[in-house]
């Protein structure tokens, strides 16, 4: 069968794969997610700004990325940056644009958090002397963080799979050996497979640990609710309607 076609080839290949797995995937994964967190927090409370033109810098940005192609914008970027004279290495370019597209998801998922504070939050912040800076920073941040867990551990699985959109522009990750071995030897199988395994020993347990976070949530609530006299009422009083 050519499932088991190449095995004993591909075998000896391996440290290849792990290497372009480790020293590229996943370094790009790993500093594209501490730039996309970075982007979507302060993107992301900057949506909740009080000045209107800097709510319409935010929307412009993270409308353009969440609507296009994560693949034209590395191909935009890779094609159109030489012609301005500016080059870069495709593990910066890679880099730049996984960060910059989950970082407009993230925001998202952060602006959704800061919403679902309580605006007497934000009343007794300000009645302390607390800009809206550090309200943001002090207050309403740290109580969003378990709320947002789950979405952004989502959305970190999301940028690891998407690193191989660097395979396009010849970066030397992990689809692009397979591809290359795949295309050199006429084998398919074996070196997506293995790609395969490897991408799924990262992203398995990056998405359990993202149920992990739902369920403290769901019990979180549920324990709350159980304490909550008011919630109570409310609801037995809907039941008796």
């Amino acid at each position: 069968m050519n499932f088991f076609k190449g095995w004993d080839k591909v075998v000896s290949e391996i440290p290849e794969f792990l290497t372009a797995f480790l020293c590229v995937t996943v370094w790009v994964a790993i500093v594209g997610t501490l730039l996309a967190l970075t982007i979507g927090i302060v993107v992301g409370l900057m949506s909740s700004s009080k000045n209107k033109f800097i709510r319409f810098i935010v929307r412009v940005y993270v409308e353009f990325f969440q609507n296009t192609p994560i693949l034209i914008q590395i191909f935009f970027i890779y094609l159109a940056l030489p012609a301005f004279g500016v080059r870069l290495h495709e593990m910066t370019i890679a880099i730049m644009i996984v960060s910059l597209y989950h970082g407009a998801y993230i925001s998202e998922i952060v602006r959704s958090g800061v919403e679902s504070v309580p605006k007497g939050q934000y009343e007794a912040a300000e009645s302390q002397g607390f800009s809206h800076i550090q309200s943001m920073v002090y207050i309403v941040l740290p109580q969003t963080i378990r709320l947002i867990l789950p979405p952004l551990t989502s959305q970190i699985v999301a940028l690891f799979k998407n690193t191989s959109v660097l395979q396009v522009i010849a970066g030397g990750d992990l689809m692009y050996v397979a591809a290359s071995w795949a295309g050199y030897t006429g084998i398919t199988a074996p070196p997506y497979l293995i790609a395969a395994v490897l991408y799924f020993s990262i992203c398995y347990p990056l998405t359990c640990l993202s149920r992990y976070f739902e369920k403290k949530n769901e019990a979180g609530y549920v324990q709350k609710k159980s304490k909550d006299p008011a919630i109570l009422q409310l609801e037995g009083g809907a039941l008796d309607v």
